[in-house]
């Protein structure tokens, strides 16, 4: 059975499912998770209290893919290009990536979220 999550910041509320990665089983068993949206590009990123590797870090992702950014214990929302895409679709994180999910519907809610607002990750069932 898939493992679901809801995000919730400002008006937007949003779910996502897990894949099976060692990502995404660390970020489960620390939810729930609050934190603070950072915005980059079109990209929701915010500090969690979860430590893990690389693993198969991927620069360039898809809309709607939820990631874990290593560097800066960031967990990302992308839904369009950022500061470091190089073309008019590349959606491009700032270095490597750890996807471990991806949201189930429209990633571009997250157009409406704003920086220094509260963001909430919980498990769905």
């Amino acid at each position: 059975m898939a493992r679901r999550i809801i995000i919730r910041t400002g008006s937007i509320t949003a779910e996502a499912e897990l894949i099976e990665n060692a990502t995404a089983n660390a970020i489960w068993e620390a939810l729930p998770i609050d934190g603070e949206v950072n915005i980059w590009g079109d990209e929701v990123y915010f500090f969690i209290p979860v430590s893990v590797a690389s693993e198969n870090g991927r620069e360039v992702v898809d809309a709607g893919d939820i990631a874990y950014w290593p560097p800066g214990r960031a967990f990302c929302i992308f839904f369009g290009p950022t500061p470091a895409s190089r073309n008019g679709s590349e959606i491009r994180a700032a270095s490597a990536v750890n996807v471990f999910g991806k949201l189930t519907g429209d990633p571009k809610v997250f157009s409406a979220a704003r920086g220094g607002q509260k963001i909430s990750v919980g498990r769905i069932g």
